[in-house]
C-alpha cells in the first residue's frame, strides 16, 4: 500500500475499540459531572445495539501537520461486522468489509488491498461494531462534556496510553443518534467525520458486502501475510 495511504489507514486504526467504544465513559465520572449523561449513554446504546443495519452519509476530514483533506460518501452497515465505505469523493474509493476480511481500493493509484478484518489498523473497521457492540462502562476513564447547540459533544480519555488514539469526542443529538466522531490519535492528528441522513434497519442487499476488483486493477492480498 502507498505510504500516504498507509498512514490514514494506520489513523483509522486506533480504535479496534475507538468507535464501538467510543462512548465508553466512567459512570462514576459521568455522576459527578453530568446526571443526565448516564441516560444519554444507554439510549445511544440502545439505538445502535437494537438495530441490524444502517445507512448514513458521511463526510470525513483528516488533519495532520497543517495538511487538511476532506471527502465524503455513503456508508452501509449490516450487523455482524460488515461495512461499506462507498466514496463520492473521491469518487471510485471503497472500504469494504465482509465480516472476516477488508478491502480497500483506491482510484488515485488504481490499486486494492485485502486484509483481515482482526489485523488491520483501519479505524473505519471498528464503526461495524456500532451494530450491537457498544458497551459503556468499559474503556474510558474521563471525558469533558459541553452543549453544542441542541446536542451534547463528549470528549472521552481512554483509560490506557497505549492506544492508538489519545481521545475521542463525539457529538450526539437529542434523539440519540451520533452527529459527529472525531478522533484524535497519538501524533494529534485528527480524524472528523460528520454523519447525515442516518436510516436504521433500511434493507441493504448481501451482494453490497462482496468487493468486485474494478477491471485492470493492480491486487495485493495482504492476508496471507504473516503479522511481525
Amino acid at each position: 500500500m502507498h505510504a500516504s495511504a498507509r498512514l490514514h489507514v494506520r489513523l483509522y486504526v486506533s480504535t479496534r475499540a475507538a468507535v464501538p467504544c467510543l462512548v465508553v465513559l466512567s459512570v462514576c465520572l459521568a455522576r459527578a459531572a453530568s446526571p443526565d449523561l448516564p441516560n444519554v449513554l444507554k439510549n445511544i446504546e440502545k439505538r445502535y445495539n437494537g438495530a441490524k443495519t444502517l445507512e448514513v452519509a458521511f463526510v470525513e476530514t483528516y488533519r495532520a501537520q497543517g495538511r487538511n483533506r476532506t471527502e465524503s460518501g455513503n456508508l452501509f452497515l449490516h450487523k455482524p461486522g460488515r461495512m461499506r465505505w462507498q466514496y463520492t469523493n473521491p469518487a471510485g474509493k471503497l472500504f469494504v468489509s465482509d465480516g472476516k476480511n477488508v478491502y480497500f481500493f483506491s482510484p488515485e493509484t488504481n490499486r486494492a488491498e485485502k486484509m483481515k478484518l482482526k489485523e488491520t489498523e483501519d479505524m473505519r473497521a471498528p464503526m461495524a461494531f456500532l451494530l450491537g457492540r457498544l458497551d459503556f462502562n468499559k474503556d474510558f476513564g474521563e471525558y469533558r462534556t459541553r452543549p453544542e447547540g441542541s446536542s451534547l459533544s463528549i470528549t472521552a480519555v481512554p483509560k490506557s496510553d497505549k492506544m492508538a488514539y489519545r481521545e475521542v469526542t463525539f457529538v450526539v443529538a437529542p434523539d440519540s443518534h451520533i452527529e459527529r466522531l472525531m478522533v484524535t490519535a497519538q501524533d494529534s492528528s485528527v480524524l472528523d467525520f460528520s454523519f447525515s441522513g442516518e436510516k436504521l434497519n433500511p434493507p441493504i442487499n448481501e451482494q453490497t458486502f462482496r468487493f468486485q476488483l474494478p477491471r485492470g486493477a493492480e491486487f495485493v492480498d495482504s492476508s496471507e501475510t504473516p503479522q511481525g
